[in-house]
């Protein structure tokens, strides 16, 4: 019996929010200040999403090699992921219409909330009882 991939299952069941809260986020920010305002916070939860879903997956390839490629993936990833966002900060300041508060008024809570939700969809399992590294599984037989 495989197992499922606990980054992959987060995936799976986190990923379907995104539409309904990029929606909300657009709402609340044509709301408060324009359609401008709602376009940047927009882009905010898109960029939450695809930091989860790059994180998630790539997290998920590391585990299935081994433990170093894991450390390895985990912490140059999020130092990439943070240079990309960054990158795109600054890119998309240079947009006329672009609301920077709108933008990071949207990511972060929406990191807050996302980092809530894998919380609780894990607690109670032992971070190590998640993964499994086939390689060394072979070399215990």
């Amino acid at each position: 019996m495989a197992v499922a991939e606990p980054e992959r299952e987060l995936i799976r069941r986190i990923s379907p929010f995104a539409l309904p809260v990029a929606a909300l986020a657009f709402a609340l920010g044509a709301l408060i200040d324009d359609a401008n305002a709602g376009w940047s916070a927009v882009i905010g939860i898109a960029v939450v999403a695809a930091n989860f879903i790059a994180n998630g997956a790539s997290t998920a390839w590391a585990a299935r090699i081994s433990p170093v490629i894991l450390y390895a993936v985990g912490l140059g990833g999020f130092v990439v992921r943070l240079v990309v966002v960054a990158v795109a900060l600054l890119l998309l300041r240079q947009l006329e219409w672009f609301s920077v508060v709108a933008f990071v008024a949207a990511l972060v809570p929406a990191t807050v909330a996302l980092l809530v939700v894998e919380m609780k969809l894990l607690s109670g399992r032992m971070q190590a009882d998640l993964w499994t590294f086939p390689a060394a599984e072979q070399g215990h037989r």
